[in-house]
């Protein structure tokens, strides 16, 4: 029929399923891909291969599941808590924690939680708080010893199999651990080199006050005397309430004129001021506040609408550790035990772990309520939106309170919103919420909907099933910047992206893959970038390694200097004015995490061949100056089949690509073909002289291709060298059989 030229103008849609490829009229058909393997998709349309890692350090036991915690104490502070079997490890800036030179141990001293001693040329950690006695009680009872390597460790009691089943949400420098065999906890940063990790007490924070004594004053004419009983409690200075002190009865006629009852008690540590109630009517009522240790009632009456706080036991043996953990309104959330899987309780406002409560119930007291489902399943996620999110398997349910939202204990109304239920990945908020689903893995949009005036849930994996059928979402995590992206941690050892701009209409899917399987990541920022830290299962030199690792921050693209490019996995850039005396070099050593493996290497910029490491070095082909090491990876995309505006949209003809003229941005190592059997390397180097690396393309690299009859006509894309590739569009030179 002769020769047709197509533009191909954006790759927004991302990677979608083979069974989506009758879909010609679909948007997404438009500007899908049917492949999508270590490349990104850009939120305006192109697509750049994905930036390579940076070895950290391998994790203390590579035989055992490790995750990651991320903790952001600060814009300008924030690090990675490796959650191991039995222990937590720090990392920051792609450097691990070490921890500082430490006192001897001494015999007389009292010691805290935290606290390092050195002991017979071991640093330990103190696990208990106690005074030091006449003999060294090892790391038993009250001391961990910290290892030999010098890295800083923090020891509790989760084993490798609960790992992956403990709950947690961080505010401020503190970050809460809920796990139904354990009590909840809370790791506590105070200093650099000084965590601690401690149960959590439930409780208002104050002492109730004690020694409450009363003395009559009687009137001038006195009366006949009565009774009086009064307790007392003390305040913090964001109002939480100790429990109330014991009761104190005082016999006097305070309708005497003149009459009256001083109060005294001791003062309670911490308190800035104390609540006086008198009892009337079978109920003890507010009658004053004073900031000092006593108090003068005068026959004032009591408010029994404002009555002191009563204490509930929560959270108290293995069956009723609660099994998820977050914050709405400034309240601490717990829910799900073991014995009362579909309960919720939310601490008094303002407070961590006060579930005081008040006859007649007051806004400020502790809320609980249990979700009114038909089945059994268990609370999952506690989520903070507009309103208080909670996830079961069986459905997502919406928490709200009274006309202005605000959740009190007499106004709490619990509605399941959607019958698709959440798995056990926690979800991420990305504006929308999104979470995995219950059955079939696939991730899922939670949002509010005003064509449904309430919240309504969608597929967003539903054009790329062949993600996530037949396996399970380990770890969701949301990386705002550069672009907003979300990344999903499969049980098939892939790393799945997700280009996230819900008000544009782009949710476009990628997927990424290494030599070895991604198990774990956490997301933090780090000089301003988006920095994403990865636990990665590998085979080196034969044995199995789990490595922690950076992903290069995606805003180091904006570079114009070839030498800049990063695009190895488990690697290394050695700079010899940072790392060397500025000298070039020709060898590169100290690569033992890589030993026996095949690198490859870029070197100023330019390709050098890839070789094996051997007694962990390295030697170039010339002198070079910054030089990254790594193992290479291949970033692969493929065009849907071709479709054009003729008779059946070309669908049964046979097409050969002739030529294709590809726009591309600070690129380098460009390969394009019909198959990846047949791809042809664009011809890059004009006037660089010999020795020295090409400079990256910008415009059009036009590629003659191998000719090749096919019945689909799609477009394969490689960038296999450790170079960038950014692709914006392309056009193609197409030549059609009869049809």
């Amino acid at each position: 029929m002769g020769d047709f030229t197509t533009f191909h103008r954006s790759f927004s849609g991302g990677e979608v399923t083979q069974e989506f490829y009758g879909q010609i009229a679909d948007n997404k058909f438009q500007t899908g891909l049917a492949l999508c393997r270590n490349f990104m998709v850009m939120p305006h349309g192109p697509i750049t291969n994905r930036a390579g890692t940076r070895f950290v350090r391998e994790v203390k036991d590579s035989s055992k599941t490790t995750l990651l915690i991320e903790f952001t104490f600060s814009f300008e502070q924030a690090l990675v808590i490796e959650f191991g079997h039995q222990y937590f490890r720090f990392h920051a800036l792609g450097q691990t924690l070490l921890f500082p030179a430490a006192s001897a141990w001494a015999t007389t001293t009292v010691y805290g939680v935290g606290d390092l001693v050195t002991n017979g040329g071991t640093t330990y950690y103190c696990k208990t708080a106690h005074t030091a006695g006449a003999t060294f009680a090892g790391d038993a009872a009250n001391w961990y010893a910290q290892p030999a390597s010098g890295v800083y460790e923090v020891p509790h009691t989760y084993t490798e199999s609960q790992l992956r089943d403990v709950q947690y949400v961080q505010s401020g420098d503190v970050v809460t651990l809920v796990h139904s065999e354990h009590p909840v906890r809370e790791l506590r940063r105070i200093g650099a080199t000084e965590w601690e990790l401690s149960s959590v007490t439930v409780g208002p924070t104050l002492a109730a006050p004690i020694n409450l004594v009363g003395v009559a004053t009687p009137g001038a004419t006195p009366g006949t005397p009565f009774d009086t009983d009064y307790v007392v409690t003390a305040l913090t200075t964001s109002g939480d309430e100790s429990l109330r002190s014991a009761t104190e009865t005082v016999s006097n006629n305070l309708y005497d004129d003149g009459a009256y009852n001083t109060l005294t008690w001791d003062a309670v540590a911490g308190a800035v001021r104390y609540n006086v109630y008198k009892k009337s009517a079978g109920l003890f009522g507010f009658i004053g506040q004073t900031e000092t240790a006593s108090f003068k009632d005068d026959n004032i009456a009591p408010d029994t609408g404002a009555t002191p706080p009563l204490d509930i036991d929560l959270f108290d043996s293995t069956s009723n550790y609660p099994r998820a953990v977050g914050y709405f309104d400034q309240r601490r959330v717990f829910a799900s035990t073991i014995t009362q899987p579909q309960n919720t309780w939310m601490t008094q406002a303002g407070t961590e772990s006060n579930f005081n409560y008040s006859i007649p119930y007051q806004d400020k007291d502790s809320v609980q309520f249990k979700l009114a489902s038909r089945g059994g399943d268990a609370i999952r996620h506690i989520v903070d939106m507009d309103d208080m999110i909670l996830t079961t398997a069986a459905g997502i349910w919406r928490i709200s309170g009274d006309a202005s939202g605000v959740i009190t204990p007499a106004s709490v109304s619990a509605r399941r919103q959607v019958a698709i239920g959440a798995g056990a990945a926690r979800p991420v908020l990305a504006g929308n919420m999104l979470y995995a689903a219950a059955a079939g893995g696939h991730i899922r949009e939670f949002g509010y909907s005003q064509d449904k005036n309430g919240y309504a849930s969608g597929d967003i994996s539903v054009r790329a099933p062949h993600l996530f059928d037949g396996e399970e979402i380990l770890k969701m995590q949301y990386v705002l910047t550069p672009w907003p992206l979300v990344w999903a941690v499969s049980t098939s050892g892939k790393l799945i992206g997700l280009t996230y701009v819900p008000e544009q209409g782009i949710g476009a899917w990628h997927q990424h893959t290494t030599q070895g399987d991604f198990e774990d990541i956490a997301s933090i920022v780090e000089n301003g970038d988006a920095v994403s830290y990865l636990i990665v299962n590998r085979t080196i030199n034969g044995v199995a390694k789990r490595y922690i690792e950076t992903m290069t921050p995606l805003r180091s693209r904006a570079y114009a200097d070839p030498t800049a490019q990063y695009f190895v996995d488990c690697g290394v850039t050695y700079d010899t004015v940072i790392d060397g005396d500025g000298a070039p070099v020709t060898e590169v050593s100290g690569l033992d995490w890589l030993e026996g493996e095949t690198v490859a290497i870029l070197a100023d910029g330019a390709e050098c061949p890839q070789q094996e490491v051997v007694s962990g070095t390295v030697t170039l082909p010339a002198e070079a100056s910054v030089i990254h090491i790594g193992l290479p990876f291949t970033a692969d995309a493929q065009t849907l089949p071709l479709a054009l505006e003729v008779a059946g949209y070309a669908q049964g003809m046979q097409k050969n690509l002739n030529q294709v003229f590809l726009r591309v941005s600070r690129s380098s190592g460009v390969m394009a073909g019909p198959d990846f059997d047949s791809l042809v390397m664009y011809k890059q180097r004009t006037t660089e002289p010999m020795g020295s690396a090409p400079d990256l393309k910008t415009g059009i690299a036009d590629i003659v291709l191998t000719p090749d009859w096919t019945d689909d006509g799609a477009l394969c894309i490689r960038q296999s060298s450790p170079l960038n590739m950014t692709v914006l569009s392309f056009a193609l030179d197409v030549a059609l059989s009869g049809g």
